[in-house]
């Protein structure tokens, strides 16, 4: 491109120049054209390199690309002056439509999670976490697991390694283990976490999900406070007219053992597709600590007793918010997640 041809495009920029009543882009406009080191400078500069019998008319062209950047920054600065508060330091067209910004959202299962906490905290529970690989004797042997029990099989368990025996947790009630072992009681604790077990998965299980557990081992703990504790957690989590059913159960680490429904919250107890149309919802299993646990950790069954319950959070998040495959959870799918923001 020839200097005339520059001067000529610089001379169409000026005039076309739209600022659009924004201060930095009118100082831009002053630092590109008419600056000291400008580019109506640097054209000036070029007058040199003009062969002589074009030099008049190139000086002349040269003067009035400047001439017009000076009256063009004049013009500019008098529209800015001249306009309302405030809209000088906008930067953009106010009938544009505005950009949205999405914000974050915690996740449904880090949202019940932290519900759920926060209930026992109110009821002086302290929260608790332990490893998610263990060995045997936390996993199984200290709970009173039995050596022929089925959940002992791989077909249930994550080995990790055999010598010495190592498994991806398949309860938090390794957490309450640790706890008795290291305190003494009074213990009241809640452990959550990530746990482990070789499930196929489907639209009801999972081959990893969380659970929150619960301990309390003092003296004088009877199956009336653990019956109260479980009652109040289930009203303020579903609601004050909620009830509670305890059904007789088993499992290795608690003597008595039950597990506890909810009367639906859903349909109010009448029957709906939710409570299978029985007015119940089974929600946690828990029971009095087996004295043999108690034993295992050091701690004296004549002197203290204890509660301990524990539930699968996904199993809470997919009732209160009515989710009919656990897979969800796991997918990150953004148009499930949206949901929860």
């Amino acid at each position: 491109m020839d200097l005339f041809s520059r001067a000529q495009e610089l001379l169409q920029q000026i005039e076309q120049f739209d600022s659009q009543n924004n201060a930095q882009a009118v100082e831009k406009f002053r630092i590109d054209y008419i600056g000291s080191k400008g580019a109506v400078k640097e054209l000036l500069a070029e007058l040199k390199n003009v062969p002589n019998e074009r030099k008049r008319e190139f000086g002349q062209l040269a003067n009035s690309v400047k001439q017009a950047a000076e009256a063009k920054y004049i013009a500019l600065k008098e529209t800015l002056d001249a306009a309302p508060e405030g809209i000088a330091n906008l930067p953009n067209d106010l009938t544009r439509p505005a950009k949205l910004h999405l914000a974050g959202a915690r996740h449904p299962i880090a949202q019940t999670q932290r519900e759920i906490e926060r209930i026992f905290e109110r009821m002086g529970f302290v929260i608790a976490e332990g490893p998610e690989i263990e060995d045997d004797w936390h996993n199984f042997t200290a709970l009173n697991t039995p050596e022929d029990h089925p959940s002992r099989d791989m077909q249930d368990t994550f080995y990790v390694s055999m010598n010495p025996v190592t498994v991806l947790r398949s309860q938090t009630s390794t957490v309450q283990v640790r706890i008795m072992e290291q305190q003494k009681p009074p213990i009241r604790i809640i452990s959550p976490g990530r746990v482990y077990r070789n499930e196929t998965i489907s639209a009801r299980a999972h081959c990893q999900f969380h659970q929150i557990e619960g301990l309390y081992i003092a003296e004088n703990v009877s199956f009336a406070d653990l019956k109260q504790c479980i009652l109040h957690f289930a009203q303020e989590l579903f609601g004050r007219n909620t009830q509670i059913r305890l059904r007789p159960s088993y499992f290795p680490f608690t003597e008595p053992s039950a597990e506890v429904d909810i009367s639906c919250f859903i349909c109010g107890g009448k029957g709906c597709s939710v409570c299978k149309h029985s007015g119940w919802v089974e929600i946690l299993g828990c029971g009095m600590v087996d004295s043999a646990v108690l034993e295992n950790c050091g701690i004296d069954p004549e002197k203290y007793s204890g509660f301990a319950f524990g539930m699968g959070i996904e199993r809470v998040a997919m009732l209160k918010y009515r989710i009919n495959d656990i897979r969800l959870m796991f997918e990150n799918d953004v148009r499930f997640l949206r949901q929860f923001g």
